[in-house]
């Protein structure tokens, strides 16, 4: 089963597989994805919601990969019903694919290459370099902002 996010009806994604994806996709979407969502959902799309501890169990390997702050809701949603479904997320979000991976939920890019390995992101300011392993606003040594960063 493929569990698709918003960029498979935005790239008009085929496939005879079934399929399945989340409500929170639909509000993503405009134009012509919108109608694309509407007859998937008219010929049979499966529309899942994951359970709450399964959305729970994403939230956390996003954190510890470092990604969750760059990912929705939906996003997080979404990785959830793959897990849940035992399918294979259709996306080209780059963070969706990172976390995922470290979830053993395999995943197929549509317009873009997938990623080549997983990654844990650090953080670093940028004013004196100190290191955080989780997301902070600001430094706590200089008081600079602080971007995630690739360790290699």
């Amino acid at each position: 089963m493929y569990v698709l996010d918003s960029s498979a009806f935005i790239h008009d994604f085929h496939t005879t597989a079934q399929k399945a994806t989340i409500p929170l996709v639909r509000e993503e979407l405009e134009g012509e994805s919108v109608y694309r969502y509407d007859a998937e959902e008219g010929s049979g799309m499966h529309i899942h919601i994951p359970e709450p501890d399964t959305t729970e169990t994403v939230r956390r390997a996003a954190k510890e990969a470092g990604d969750l702050e760059v990912l929705s809701d939906t996003d997080v949603r979404l990785v959830a019903a793959a897990f849940e479904l035992d399918g294979t997320l259709v996306t080209d979000d780059y963070a969706m694919q990172n976390v995922a991976e470290r979830l053993n939920v395999t995943v197929e890019p549509i317009a873009r290459d997938g990623i080549e390995e997983e990654r844990e992101w650090i953080y670093q300011c940028q004013g004196c370099g100190r290191e955080y392993d989780e997301t902070v606003d600001r430094c706590q040594i200089c008081g600079s902002d602080v971007s995630r960063k690739n360790p290699n």
